[in-house]
């Protein structure tokens, strides 16, 4: 199987990535499973995402899982059945923030999904496994 090429360089997405949890804030207390509202530039939560999803992709290649973190990145990733046309049967999407979160461990992948932060349809669609990067 080929492995999509990286867009991002290793070096520039861990920087980002390094950055947006420097600068992030803390969740609520009063909202625990709340991710943190990074106080960072566009640009690197830009570039955080786009390097994990790119990160996701080659931890786990393949085409069944859709994950999407708009408005930044998509990516289709774990091997199972190649999904070609139409809206994919195994969908994971999420804001930036919370996505950021759970690849950092601020959040985990249980309790955003059971906080509403994440929608995830499928069979296939969890990324327990994978989270935190």
């Amino acid at each position: 199987m080929a492995v999509a090429r990286r867009r991002i360089d290793p070096a520039d997405g861990q920087a980002a990535l390094s950055q947006w949890a420097a600068g992030a804030v803390p969740p609520s207390d009063a909202v625990p499973a709340a991710p943190a509202a990074p106080a960072v530039p566009r640009s690197v939560t830009a570039t955080a995402v786009r390097y994990s999803l790119e990160e996701v992709t080659a931890r786990a290649p393949g085409n069944s899982v859709e994950v999407r973190v708009p408005p930044f990145g998509v990516t289709q990733c774990v091997e199972g059945p190649r999904h070609t046309r139409g809206t994919p049967p195994n969908v994971i999407e999420c804001d930036a923030a919370t996505w950021l979160a759970m690849v950092t461990g601020r959040l985990s992948w249980a309790d955003a999904v059971s906080a509403g932060r994440v929608a995830a349809s499928g069979l296939r669609a969890d990324l327990s496994a994978l989270l935190p990067l």
